[in-house]
């Protein structure tokens, strides 16, 4: 199985932004972000 690349925090919210997602908020070293069907996922700082 091949291995996934290393991503900073920064890359993996552009590219979920790409995809739909929306920053719904900040707090600490963590980002929620949600896609307007209702997924929603948090990203570590």
């Amino acid at each position: 199985m091949r291995r996934l690349p290393v991503l900073k925090p920064q890359q993996v919210i552009r590219a979920l932004e790409n995809a739909g997602f929306r920053v719904v908020r900040r707090k600490g070293s963590h980002v929620r972000i949600r896609h307007p069907d209702g997924r929603v996922t948090t990203i570590p700082l």
